[in-house]
């Protein structure tokens, strides 16, 4: 009778299948997430899941470590961008999304990196919870580092970069380039910069706080996949 119970209280637990998922995306990162208008190349690709599966979608935005605590705390069902780097306990999906991270300096400052080690020598903005979701190396070559830190708004880096106030910044180059738009009158984005290829393309998943939930996304994400509805969402954003 006790297993009965238990397993009577958990189901209740679960979000009905008519609730929409509450699903957390960090702040706004164009072209994968365009906040201010509920769309992106990422966005798209989360609800398209989501809807095949049955489910509607309700989208929160925060800076990626907010997000994790209420991921925590059941503030909300699900979260975007993520992985099981993350060190936070959750179902991970399959991976949706690809991100092509690299390292970007102004070519005037003649910035040297031929391993993640290099990076020790100079002043490093990444995006928030880069520490983990960029693999151990990053994260040993990043800890105790005296002149590193993490960005919860995305646009920060590009005046960092600019402006000459930080050597390297840490970034999906489409992100990235996409910014330069809203820093054009406050820094010379006119300036060379030099790429640094040093991570492999970083594999996302959505986290979820129930396996089941884990289960329906990946039945929509691999129907949206066969079914040409991925590939469209993507040619939706292929001039970013």
């Amino acid at each position: 009778m006790s297993r009965l119970l238990h397993a009577l209280f958990w189901l209740l637990s679960l979000p009905a299948f008519a609730d929409p998922f509450r699903i957390g995306f960090g702040t706004n990162k164009p072209p994968y997430v365009f906040e201010a208008d509920g769309k992106g190349l990422e966005y798209d690709v989360v609800q398209a899941a989501l809807r095949s599966a049955g489910y509607d979608m309700q989208a929160y935005f925060a800076p990626m470590e907010r997000l994790h605590l209420m991921l925590s705390r059941g503030d909300i069902d699900c979260i975007a961008t993520t992985n099981e780097l993350s060190g936070v306990a959750a179902y991970y999906s399959d991976p949706y999304i690809e991100y092509h991270n690299t390292a970007v300096a102004l070519t005037s400052h003649h910035v040297q990196l031929n391993s993640l080690q290099d990076l020790r020598n100079y002043s490093v903005s990444a995006f928030q919870r880069a520490r983990f979701l960029l693999g151990p190396e990053y994260a040993q070559a990043m800890a105790e580092h005296p002149n590193y830190r993490e960005e919860a708004q995305q646009v920060t880096r590009n005046r960092l970069l600019y402006s000459g106030r930080i050597d390297v910044i840490i970034g999906d180059p489409r992100v990235i380039r996409y910014f330069n738009r809203d820093v054009l009158d406050q820094v010379d984005i006119s300036q060379p910069l030099t790429w640094y290829p040093l991570f492999p393309p970083t594999a996302y998943k959505v986290g979820f706080r129930f396996q089941i939930q884990r289960d329906q996304f990946n039945l929509g994400l691999a129907a949206i996949r066969r079914s040409g509805e991925y590939t469209e969402i993507e040619r939706r954003y292929a001039d970013y």
